[in-house]
């Protein structure tokens, strides 16, 4: 029998971010997908396996929790490259979406079949058995809706099959995923755990910890603004709004191909426009650097007046709020706005991650955080049973 393999997955809109084992081992990988055959063609097949798995993950879904199954995927960074390359679109919900369960299964299938995890894992020809110990998350909105029991339940009521198709070093492998337990976790609770407490949820924040605090995790596709009082989210104020900034980043991508007649592959492209070092809100148009400027400061300063309207909202009936932390990828691509509209109106005394990672793998950390501490306060309960049993 195989051991259970913790795991922290964070499918965000943009990206799942995953954490796995001892903080050994992380994945990040962009939430693209794209519906491919079996047999897709490869230049140079007989190097295939020297090639990065991440850049070429085409694989076969086989699970019950899906609505379309056994179906043929390209995954990631290759998805990008297709004409019929899909992410997920505003208004969706998580716990509803095929393409939230393929890329969640596909992402601890690229753990379990890494050789490191031989010892862990029983592989039998090219078949291998995997087990987690999985801690994920919901939006807030859908875990108020009660949607999380839905989907913890799909996760662990079946077993589900991943089939590595024409992938890097992966190839012919199969993996049969089973869940030794599943905990769905709210993202604005995650992210306040995130802030004050360590990998041992030893509190590592004092200054915050009883303070009434404003968690904006602003996503792809939603935000979510968590009430954090007497160390709780307050489930009555804690509000989940159709509001991220995939819609934004598309419409950059649309204006960017009318104007310029440049096309870019995803909102990721997008997002490096925006966020990169040197070169910042500039492409290539023929060769020649092209500044994007107009495009991207109209349509982002649109989108971080909504949000700085939903914050005015959420504190004013929050009136003893002390202060409020932007979180999430959203946040980053936003920042400078959100600073400048709130110091030439009102002045609230607001928070961001400058260390951009710390911000993007915010939730896959505290998932990480909670499901360790679960899997160890179940082990010290086991313990004087099995005692008891010898």
């Amino acid at each position: 029998m195989s051991m259970s393999r913790i795991a922290a997955v964070d499918v965000g809109n943009d990206s799942v971010k995953s954490i796995f084992g001892e903080l050994e081992y992380e994945l990040n990988i962009p939430n693209i997908i794209a519906r491919d055959t079996e047999d897709r063609p490869v230049i140079g097949i007989e190097d295939l396996d020297s090639k990065d798995p991440l850049e070429g993950i085409h694989l076969k879904v086989h699970s019950p929790a899906l609505k379309e199954n056994n179906i043929v995927y390209r995954i990631g960074h290759l998805a990008t490259k297709s004409s019929n390359a899909q992410e997920l679109d505003p208004g969706s919900l998580k716990s509803e979406e095929d393409q939230t369960l393929v890329m969640l299964l596909s992402t601890l299938a690229l753990d379990a079949v890494r050789e490191e995890n031989a010892a862990i894992f029983p592989r039998e020809k090219n078949v291998v058995d995997a087990n987690y110990t999985l801690g994920t998350g919901l939006p807030l909105r859908e875990v108020k809706e009660g949607k999380d029991a839905g989907y913890r339940s799909k996760l662990t009521g079946s077993v589900h099959q991943v089939e590595f198709l024409v992938t890097p070093k992966y190839q012919g492998l199969k993996v049969n995923i089973k869940f030794n337990e599943v905990k769905v976790y709210p993202e604005g609770f995650a992210a306040f755990i995130n802030l004050v407490m360590d990998h041992n949820l030893k509190v590592i924040n004092k200054d915050l910890i009883d303070k009434r605090i404003l968690i904006q995790d602003i996503g792809g596709l939603s935000t979510d603004i968590a009430v954090i009082r007497n160390r709780n989210v307050d489930d009555d104020k804690a509000q989940g709004f159709n509001l991220g900034v995939s819609e934004s980043l598309e419409a950059i991508r649309e204006e960017i191909r009318s104007k310029h007649g440049v096309e870019l592959d995803s909102r990721r492209d997008v997002v490096d426009i925006i966020t990169r070092k040197n070169n910042r809100n500039h492409i290539l148009v023929k060769g020649n650097r092209t500044s994007v400027h107009d495009i991207t400061d109209r349509l982002l300063l649109e989108l971080a007046k909504k949000q700085y309207r939903l914050l005015r909202n959420t504190w004013l009936k929050n009136s003893q709020t002390e202060i409020c932390y932007f979180v999430g990828g959203g946040s980053i691509v936003l920042k400078d706005y959100l600073k400048s509209i709130n110091n030439n109106l009102d002045g609230y005394n607001i928070e961001f991650f400058e260390d951009e990672k710390e911000s993007i793998w915010m939730m896959a950390n505290a998932y990480y955080k909670l499901i360790t501490d679960f899997a160890r306060k179940t082990e010290k309960k086991k313990a004087p049973q099995e005692m008891v049993k010898k």
